[in-house]
């Protein structure tokens, strides 16, 4: 695709990223096969393509509307484009700039504004969001549907966690909401961990990785929180802990980033590269293990709901099915298996209409083989689809702990 981007973005760190990526489309349309807004919608301008070419437009003018960022709002950044691609277009990375210029080119309604200072300000500050949740749950019933619908059941709590007492020894990232939407879900890592040999080590003051913020283009602040979570595991991991492991696969994704991300930063660039190798998601960990030491009972019939941030984003699609598999369990065909859920970080939150009708479509494909459970591996998937009170939804690793038939006695 030939550019000629304006003046004023051409020559920065951004205008050589927009550069990169609009030469590398051959706006074939691809990736609008599968990209869900645009099968949703039937909207050019609400896939890839067309997004493409508003963005194009307003790096070449400066020019940008409403309708641009609405366009560009909708979009979930599932990746899924990119998996199809054959041109290896880093669509995100594309996205990402234009988001951030179409937010100095043009300002949003007061209550939208508000409304996401707000989201930032409670999800992010972990006592607040409980406080918020519970307030949520007293008063439900007054609540509106579209709200009381969004507030998960109370989580179980947390069962206690084995002391660490390998030689190998990995850090647990805690996130922002999953202590409270799933306290138990690390636990249940450092718990199966434990039985392959491994000691999880939690890193509390390490909370959220910065992708909420990131993606409701507060970038700045999602970078300095990527650079104190860097400084907080770095002394850990020069003390001999072998990876950072996430439970959820959106935080895998965007710190598998932080390198790409700080790549221009001179203090951070180095350590963030070595952040990124060193991060894994749960099932990367664990499949590269002797699966006997698990010692599982047999399991329910299961359909696997594989997040976009695993399998296009960190690049590990049928991973967990294969795992599971491996394992012995017997799990359900699901079609179109690619498609996002429209949960989406805040999405969900922030495109409430889009998400339910993407949801609902998602559940439709899960459910098609008759699974008694659904296994998935990002939080906030699995509120979103648990949300609709359909077939469960478990996070894979709790659910597998909770299958041990023996108990632990490796040293």
């Amino acid at each position: 695709m030939d550019t000629q981007l304006a003046d004023w973005i051409r020559d920065t760190p951004n205008g050589k990223t927009v550069e990169r990526v609009l030469r590398a489309c051959v706006h074939c349309g691809f990736c609008n096969a599968t990209c869900p807004t645009y099968q949703l919608l039937g909207d050019e301008l609400d896939g890839p393509r067309g997004r493409i070419y508003l963005m194009k437009q307003m790096f070449e003018t400066g020019e940008v509307s409403a309708s641009t960022r609405q366009h560009l709002d909708r979009c979930l950044t599932c990746r899924s484009c990119e998996t199809t691609c054959p041109s290896g277009v880093r669509y995100h990375q594309l996205l990402d700039v234009g988001r951030n210029t179409v937010e100095k080119l043009t300002e949003r309604p007061l209550g939208e504004r508000l409304y996401r200072r707000l989201l930032r300000g409670v999800i992010l500050r972990p006592r607040l969001f409980a406080a918020a949740l519970r307030t949520g749950e007293t008063f439900r019933s007054a609540l509106p549907a579209t709200l009381a619908a969004k507030l998960p059941p109370r989580a179980a709590t947390a069962r206690e966690r084995p002391p660490v007492r390998h030689a190998r020894r990995v850090l647990l990232l805690e996130g922002c909401v999953q202590p409270e939407l799933g306290p138990n879900i690390n636990a249940a890592a450092a718990r199966v961990l434990d039985r392959l040999g491994i000691s999880a080590i939690p890193a509390p003051l390490a909370g959220c990785c910065g992708a909420i913020e990131f993606h409701l283009n507060a970038q700045a602040a999602s970078l300095d929180r990527a650079r104190r979570n860097i400084d907080l595991w770095w002394p850990l991991l020069e003390a001999g802990a072998e990876a950072i492991v996430q439970t959820a696969s959106g935080c895998g994704a965007f710190v598998k980033e932080y390198a790409e991300l700080l790549a221009d930063d001179p203090r951070y660039a180095a350590k963030a590269q070595r952040i990124s190798e060193r991060t894994r998601d749960a099932v990367e960990i664990v499949r590269a293990e002797p699966l006997e030491s698990l010692k599982l009972r047999p399991g329910q019939r299961l359909a696997v709901h594989s997040p976009c941030t695993l399998q296009h984003a960190q690049k590990l699609g049928g991973a967990l099915e294969d795992l599971l598999r491996r394992l012995g369990f017997d799990l359900t065909p699901v079609p179109d298996a690619h498609l996002c859920c429209g949960s989406a970080g805040t999405y969900a939150l922030t495109q409430t209409e889009l998400a339910s009708t993407l949801r609902d479509r998602k559940l439709d494909a899960l459910e098609s083989g008759r699974p008694e459970l659904i296994l998935t591996a990002n939080i906030g998937c699995q509120v979103h689809l648990g949300g609709a009170g359909r077939t469960p939804v478990r996070h894979w690793i709790e659910w597998l702990d909770e299958r041990a038939v023996l108990p632990d006695t490796r040293s």
